[in-house]
């Protein structure tokens, strides 16, 4: 393997693949075939195809909770064939449009079952967001998934279960810059602005309790939801998973592809564009405002984010924060998701009195 941005991905993502759902077989054959970074895409494309025509198989034989299982898993290759591929937007899109589609064809098959909801963003554009409630519920509280640069909702599936499984529903969206979202809306970085449009949407519905919503932001998102707690009070918790205090100290050590990533979602010619876009994507005078209480999670080997900007926020939050940097961890502490991802959902049930018992009846 010559390539350094196949070095690059493999290196910084492997087990984020895995652990939002792509088989581990998939990711090493996968990645044993592709010699060039321009041969990723389509690589992940044909492996997301087999798992959708799996789906359609078990779907035409009447196994609707297989067929389910395989949308979803075609649905996270696909995203992880287009996540990065920024400099051919044209492939890039086509294959987040199979994304997208193999997703939808499981919202029906998969329990909880999964509803889109498109909702008014401004008044001149609409964002969309997938809604999961636990089973046997009424008037759950529920928690709004925030994706980062490069995630889309289609791989916030993977996180979901752990708050359904505690008696909470889920919301999972594309933001500005983010998913369905990133080709007509720039990043933005007040997101206090679509995070209120969503909780506008969930807060129209009679099924859901948004007087108990909590949130949780991964990677870039880690930096949105602080943003949005601070300045949205509907917000009564807050999961940040390594987020950046100030995007502009990190951006330069980050991979090549990111650094498109970037350019590309901010809508800008280049990168010292996009840096100069980014500049108010600062925490400082920020973090401080929010009172409600927070759980902070970074790996202490985080090359993507360091681990001291994570730590910036946490001493910077007004309101109770648990702090939890681990050690060996990358970023999202992927590697070590076992270390937190139970904790961060017992602590949001609690926040949001939401614990279930082990037969997932509210308690």
């Amino acid at each position: 393997m010559s390539d350094p941005r196949v070095e690059a991905a493999i290196t910084h993502w492997a087990p984020r693949y895995v652990e939002h759902g792509v088989p581990v077989g998939d990711f090493l054959d996968v990645t044993r075939s592709i010699g060039s970074w321009e041969d990723w895409c389509a690589a992940w494309t044909e492996a997301g195809a087999v798992h959708e025509e799996l789906g359609d198989d078990a779907l035409a034989q009447g196994y609707l909770r297989s067929a389910g299982d395989h949308y979803l898993t075609a649905a996270v290759e696909y995203h992880f064939g287009k996540f990065l591929f920024c400099h051919d937007i044209d492939q890039m899109q086509a294959t987040h449009r199979k994304a997208v589609a193999a997703h939808r064809k499981a919202h029906p098959l998969v329990e909880p079952q999964m509803e889109r909801i498109e909702f008014d963003y401004l008044g001149t554009h609409t964002l969309v967001g997938n809604l999961r409630k636990p089973l046997g519920i009424d008037r759950p509280p529920v928690v709004l998934l925030i994706p980062g640069l490069d995630s889309a909702k289609e791989e916030l599936s993977g996180m979901e279960f752990w708050f359904l499984d505690r008696g909470m529903a889920t919301f999972s969206i594309d933001g500005p810059g983010q998913g369905e979202a990133e080709y007509d809306l720039p990043i933005e970085t007040a997101y206090e602005k679509p995070a209120g449009a969503a909780i506008d949407a969930l807060e129209a519905r009679d099924d859901i309790d948004v007087s108990r919503l909590g949130a949780l932001g991964v990677s870039l998102g880690g930096y949105y939801v602080v943003r949005a707690a601070a300045f949205e009070k509907r917000i009564k918790a807050v999961i940040s998973l390594s987020g950046p205090h100030t995007i502009n100290d990190t951006i330069d050590v980050t991979p090549p592809m990111t650094q498109l990533a970037f350019q590309v979602r901010t809508h800008s010619p280049d990168f010292e564009t996009a840096k100069q876009k980014l500049a108010s994507m600062d925490l400082t005078s920020v973090a401080e405002l929010v009172t409600c209480p927070s759980f902070i999670v970074t790996g202490a080997n985080d090359r993507i984010v360091p681990a001291d900007q994570t730590r910036r926020i946490a001493q910077a939050i007004a309101g109770p924060t648990h702090v939890q940097i681990i050690d060996d961890a990358n970023h999202v502490a992927t590697n070590k998701a076992y270390m937190y991802r139970p904790h961060m959902a017992d602590w949001m049930a609690d926040q949001l009195g939401a614990r279930a018992n082990e037969r997932g009846v509210a308690v």
